[in-house]
């Protein structure tokens, strides 16, 4: 595997049989308390990764502590990754995680050089730094005071609720440097939530968490997303979901449709022809062009959602404003994916002829990043 030049030398009696002759590797870990997980630790070469040029989102810098997610949701667009460590991208995504060991060491010598300008630094991008792994390495409450304490803005984007655990570390840091924190979220529906998003806290143990954020004095702004189509797009979900939302203390939504990337599009389309094979063809014609939907599915989906934010008072932020982050506050994801403005948007009703999802027989609902 690709991980040259790492090496743990700490022995443990979970360490797997043989697993540190493979090249590069430090050590392969299972513990009874997270069973069908292996942990693979390493020793990372860096800490801060920069955000290539070209790319549309408002930050430069990102943090990942952990590479494969617990969380094992379906649609998860960075399944992909897994492929350049030589693991596959479904089973092996869910259940091996990559663990780097030093990052709050290297970390914060990579924030004590001069060079070092201070710009904001977003975690949770690929994978969610508060997944179940982070209950035993406990990587975040290091890497949240090496930011804060050299002055570096920072922003939390998760799915685990075990973010609750620091957020007064995180309180004090908002004293001294901009933090901010969202939740993602868009599956209301039980039975949906449990078949894509299996190793991921409910979604009202999520509600609770940005209630508690609020209640902290923190601003908390939550990601309906993936809306998924066919699936969660349709306006009584949408609706009891927002409300929700609003009802957590949110302070503001940002909406965005599913994204199919390579890796993730095959482990979706696998569960949509074996639970749902009345929307394969729709959403082979939907993403025929790549990983995004057309620009008229994501018009109609945000004249939808416009009119209900506005309902539930949730019309006035989104992106980074709703977590209280610096900057362009409308372009924490690519140019089309949030809500146009009510009086730009098409009609709330029908999607738009070429576009329209298939319902499937029973209510279901909704889905998250």
């Amino acid at each position: 595997m690709r991980w040259d030049a790492q090496r743990l030398d700490a022995e443990e009696a979970a360490t797997l049989p043989g697993m540190p002759s493979m090249r590069g590797l430090l050590r392969s870990v299972q513990v009874p308390e997270f069973r069908g997980l292996t942990f693979h630790e390493v020793r990372s070469r860096s800490a801060l990764n920069e955000v290539p040029a070209d790319s549309p989102m408002p930050f430069r810098w990102t943090i990942n502590p952990y590479r494969g997610c617990s969380h094992a949701c379906v649609y998860c667009y960075a399944r992909g990754s897994h492929q350049w460590l030589e693991l596959d991208t479904g089973r092996d995504f869910d259940t091996q995680v990559v663990v780097k060991t030093n990052l709050v060491e290297v970390l914060r010598r990579e924030l004590a050089r001069p060079s070092w300008r201070r710009e904001h630094v977003a975690l949770g991008t690929n994978t969610d730094p508060y997944q179940r792994a982070e209950g035993r390495y406990r990587l975040m409450p290091g890497v949240i005071s090496a930011l804060a304490g050299s002055g570096t803005p920072l922003s939390v984007l998760t799915k685990g609720t075990l973010l609750r655990r620091d957020l007064p570390l995180l309180a004090a840091a908002a004293r001294d440097v901009p933090v901010g924190l969202g939740v993602s979220m868009a599956i209301w529906d039980d039975e949906l939530h449990a078949a894509l998003e299996p190793g991921v806290p409910t979604p009202r143990a999520r509600l609770d968490l940005v209630r508690a954020i609020t209640d902290a004095g923190l601003p908390c702004g939550v990601f309906l997303a993936p809306v998924l189509p066919g699936l969660t797009d349709r306006l009584a979900d949408l609706d009891a979901t927002i409300a929700a939302i609003a009802g957590a203390g949110a302070t503001g939504v940002t909406v965005v449709p599913l994204h199919l990337r390579p890796g993730a599009r095959e482990w979706f389309s696998a569960w949509l022809a074996r639970e749902h094979p009345q929307l394969v063809p729709r959403y082979q014609q939907l993403y025929r062009r790549g990983a995004s939907v057309p620009a008229e599915y994501r018009s109609w989906l945000a004249g939808r959602v416009a009119p209900l934010l506005a309902r539930h008072g949730l019309d006035r932020q989104a992106g980074g404003a709703a977590r209280g982050v610096p900057g362009d506050q409308d372009a924490d994801f690519p140019a089309g994916s949030l809500p146009d403005p009510p009086r730009a948007a098409p009609p709330a009703g029908d999607p738009p002829a070429g576009t329209a999802p298939h319902r499937p027989a029973e209510p279901e609902q909704l889905a998250l990043l």
